[in-house]
């Protein structure tokens, strides 16, 4: 199970939306890149200024603004005939630096480990390249659980909100990290064993 399921109902909403940007002219590929742009100068931002809680307070709204511009770029792409060899690309590098960045302010925020947050950093990463080479394989594009881009969308989201609010931070926290380290390594696991499964 995974917040990825919920991602036609989340499209339907931005459709109008979408339908304006294309008669501005925008490309998916803007699209793609101005969200990684956004993406690591927040995260930068944050990781340079752990202790101003404004960065993690901005860190949520954009989180939730990001997935919808990843789901805009998407619908650009495939209802416009914008898709491309450079899209695909950028769409997959970006989301893992996008991502990278926004983790990365929190291996200095207590009592998360620097370690424990560069695991999860890569470990997210190779997660994501488990789900491209279903492709490589003869099988669609992976987005299985437990742990997807929406879902740790949302995780990361709500502890930077818990951050920047100043709310005490138990040392039980700790173990967030190690734990969602795990459930990316059996994503990473799901990923590989449905794409053998769909080209059975």
């Amino acid at each position: 199970m995974s917040l990825y399921t919920l991602k036609p109902r989340f499209q339907a909403l931005l459709r109008p939306l979408v339908n304006g940007l294309v008669k501005l002219g925008i490309t998916a590929n803007q699209v793609t890149i101005f969200a990684c742009v956004i993406s690591v100068v927040l995260g930068l931002a944050a990781t340079w200024q752990p202790g101003r809680p404004l960065w993690f307070l901005l860190i949520p709204v954009w989180m939730f603004l990001r997935m919808a511009l990843n789901a805009i770029d998407g619908m650009l792409a495939r209802e416009f005939g914008q898709k491309s060899p450079l899209g695909a690309y950028l769409n997959e590098l970006c989301d893992v630096v996008s991502d990278a960045a926004l983790y990365l302010p929190f291996a200095f925020v207590a009592p998360f480990s620097p370690l424990s947050v560069a695991l999860v950093i890569f470990l997210a990463s190779l997660s994501e390249y488990a789900g491209v080479l279903g492709l490589m394989v003869g099988a669609s594009r992976r987005y299985d659980g437990p742990s997807g881009k929406s879902d740790r969308a949302f995780l990361f989201g709500a502890l930077a909100l818990w951050v920047g609010l100043g709310l005490p931070r138990p040392g039980w926290l700790y173990w967030l990290m190690p734990g969602l380290a795990l459930l990316l390594l059996l994503t990473t696991i799901q990923r590989v064993r449905q794409g053998l499964a769909e080209i059975r």
